[in-house]
Parts: C-alpha cells; sequence; structure tokens
C-alpha cells in the first residue's frame, strides 16, 4: 500500500497546510451541491402523488378552458338561432306577441289585487304569518312535503298492481 494518510473512504486526506486543501474543499461543496441536486431529482420522479396531482391541475385547467370554449360556442350559436327566429318572424306578430305578455302580465296583477281585495282582513293576516313560518323552518316543511309526496306515489303505485 501508499504510505499516504487516507481518509475512511479511501481518498489522501488533505493536509491542512497544504497547497490543495482549499482546492479539495471546494471540489468537496461541488460535489455536495451536484449530489444534493441529483437526490432532489430522483426524490421528484419517485413521488408519484405530486406527479399525479401536477398531472390532475393540468387536465382540470385543460377541462377548464375548453369548457369555456365550448360555452362560447353555444352562446355565439344560440344568439345566431334567436337572430334567425327574429329574421324570420314577421313585424306585426312579434308586436303581437309581445302585446299578448304585457296583456297576460296585467290580467295577472288585476287578479291578484282583485283577490287581495276580497280576501277578509283576519284570512290575509293568517295567511301571512304562515307564510312566514314557512319560510322561517323551510327544511321541516320540505321533508313533510317530500314524505306525503312518497306516500302519494307508493300508495298509487299499489293501487295499479290490483
Amino acid at each position: 500500500m501508499n504510505d499516504d494518510a487516507r481518509t475512511n473512504i479511501g481518498t489522501p486526506a488533505p493536509t491542512p497546510d497544504g497547497p490543495g486543501s482549499d482546492e479539495l474543499r471546494d471540489q468537496v461543496e461541488r460535489t455536495r451541491d451536484e449530489l444534493g441536486r441529483t437526490v432532489e431529482a430522483l426524490a421528484a420522479k419517485a413521488d408519484i402523488k405530486a406527479q399525479a396531482k401536477e398531472k390532475t391541475a393540468a387536465v382540470k385547467g385543460q377541462a377548464a378552458e375548453k369548457a369555456v370554449l365550448v360555452s362560447e360556442q353555444i352562446r355565439e350559436t344560440a344568439g345566431q338561432a334567436v337572430q334567425a327566429v327574429k329574421d324570420k318572424t314577421p313585424d306585426p306578430l312579434l308586436e303581437k306577441t309581445a302585446q299578448a305578455a304585457a296583456h297576460v302580465r296585467e290580467s295577472a296583477a288585476k287578479a291578484g289585487q282583485y283577490a287581495t281585495d276580497k280576501t277578509p282582513d283576519p284570512l290575509l293576516e293568517r295567511a301571512g304569518q304562515a307564510a312566514t313560518a314557512a319560510r322561517a323552518n323551510r327544511t321541516p316543511l320540505l321533508v313533510v312535503g317530500a314524505a306525503v309526496a312518497v306516500f302519494l306515489l307508493v300508495r298509487r303505485s299499489r293501487g295499479r298492481r290490483r
């Protein structure tokens, strides 16, 4: 063997005052940095969960972009269809339709006002209280309504079997 002093891993031990000790320290530091980067790169390749998250995020982004594109196309197509219908519909028919819609709204408002005028005040007050109570307790009201609907559907289906 050689008479040089050796470290545990087989490389010559640097002498503290030797001319190459600074150079060796720099080389060791560079090697450590390279090794650290290599380990980080290998760890990143082995981290499948992180890769899956990245892939999921990328696919999600692509899906969002596609959804925006498709919705824009649908809006454009719908706008073109509406315009085509308006172009093909005669103006007198459009006017009559608008007049009929206004007449229906007016009649509904009159009917509502008539019903309000003819309803006795105690009944209106009770109806208002019931509406307030229903708004305050929507969940139980919806549960009861769903239960009644299920009961009626079951009863109806049993009646058809007989």
